[in-house]
């Protein structure tokens, strides 16, 4: 499944809750699931953050879920190798055109809008609508299609 992706194709913008849910083992097909979108993205090079998202998930891994910090350091590190994409004022202006424009709130639009600066043409959301079309980027929860189905889609 994880090859499925191709070399030349997407770019995937990871939004918190989906690198949380791959410490959650609550439920293990949908952490599963998860983890083989993020070794789809990883063996691609493919996926990207921002900073907004790995502050979120520092603090919720730690002070939500419990994680140790040094483990929750340890991630983000990795993490920094998808060049995350610094919030800055031109991201903050398009997350409000978002936001006005979709009724998204703030922190969502702000996930859509530095998608966009950064060139993700998808977003890998847990909380925004499948299939969702904003400003050029869709959205894909990832219960809900698969690396394999994205590339069947470019």
């Amino acid at each position: 499944m994880a090859s499925a992706l191709p070399a030349a194709g997407a770019i995937v913008f990871v939004d918190t809750n989906v690198l949380l849910a791959t410490d959650d083992a609550f439920d293990a097909a949908r952490q599963a699931r998860i983890r083989d979108w993020l070794q789809a993205l990883w063996q691609r090079r493919a996926g990207r953050v921002s900073t907004q998202v790995l502050n979120a998930y520092y603090v919720s891994a730690t002070q939500h879920f419990g994680m140790p910090q040094g483990d929750a350091r340890a991630k983000l590190r990795r993490y920094q190798l998808w060049q995350p994409w610094q919030i800055d004022h031109q991201t903050v202006e398009t997350a409000w055109g978002v936001e006005a424009r979709f009724g998204l709130p703030y922190w969502d639009a702000l996930i859509v809008a530095a998608a966009a600066q950064s060139g993700a043409s998808h977003v890998l959301s847990l909380d925004l609508p499948h299939q969702q079309q904003i400003d050029g980027v869709t959205i894909l929860n990832p219960l809900k299609t698969t690396p394999a189905e994205l590339a069947l889609a470019d």
